[in-house]
């Protein structure tokens, strides 16, 4: 999965380093018969393409409703520390990759492969990158988001959502992202905050004012999120959310 980000990534970089092609190593040959030999900047492009893997997986696919949904979870039961921030990244990021699995092997059928075996140049696999990956963002983006951000760049209107530009789908997606993972998450913090309220409720009838109700409530909630099966339900939802499974 990573070779394949790295790939698109670099189908989306290569036309602007040159229309034409730069050999990424150039080798002039001396008087005295010698060579010597020089990056060139078509290296850096690269490089610089494998640098924003992180920022694509974070802005351009499931990634980050799914942290968001795990950490609000994770808040709302009461645990600081457990699962560890390393656990929730590792869970978000292959969650992603399942999630994203129909797309990425759209792309790696009909742009990767061909410009692997060199069936098309990289300007037109580039084109046909773009697609299923542009499906997907207007799936999940809102209408009211995607007419506010074409609204702030000044496009006029248009005629349908497949024209709006990557500059503008990206923030207009990432906006519908924040906004649904804050509903999910409102909606798995509920059940926990009712246990809360009701344990509060029986400290004080108790007279027992001094003791803390999150310490009390914690194993009722632990309880209660292993009993209805809280990890496959969290995992099921948030897959369903983006339409796998409907």
């Amino acid at each position: 999965m990573i070779r394949l980000f790295a790939v698109v990534l670099f189908l989306f970089f290569t036309p602007y380093v040159s229309a034409e092609g730069i050999d990424a190593l150039s080798i002039t040959t001396n008087p005295d018969g010698s060579q010597e030999y020089s990056v060139t900047l078509q290296v850096l492009a690269i490089m610089t393409a494998l640098s924003f893997i992180p920022a694509a997986v974070i802005m351009m696919t499931s990634f980050t409703r799914i942290i968001i949904v795990l950490a609000i979870l994770r808040q709302a039961i009461g645990l600081q520390q457990s699962p560890s921030n390393q656990i929730l990244l590792g869970m978000s990021l292959f969650l992603t990759f399942f999630i994203m699995a129909p797309i990425l092997q759209d792309i790696n059928e009909k742009a990767v492969t061909p410009y692997l075996n060199e069936e098309m140049t990289s300007i037109q696999a580039l084109t046909e990158a773009k697609e299923p990956i542009k499906a997907f963002m207007l799936s999940q983006t809102r209408l009211k988001d995607l007419e506010t951000f074409v609204q702030i760049a000044g496009y006029d209107k248009l005629e349908q959502p497949e024209d709006t530009p990557f500059i503008v789908l990206i923030p207009a997606f990432v906006t519908s992202e924040l906004q649904t993972a804050f509903i999910i998450g409102f909606m798995f913090f509920i059940p926990f905050l009712i246990v809360d309220l009701v344990v509060a409720s029986v400290l004080m009838a108790m007279g027992m004012m001094m003791l803390s109700p999150m310490i009390v409530s914690l194993p009722f909630k632990i309880m209660l999120f292993v009993l209805v099966d809280g990890w496959g339900l969290v995992m099921g939802t948030l897959a369903r959310s983006f339409g796998l499974g409907a």
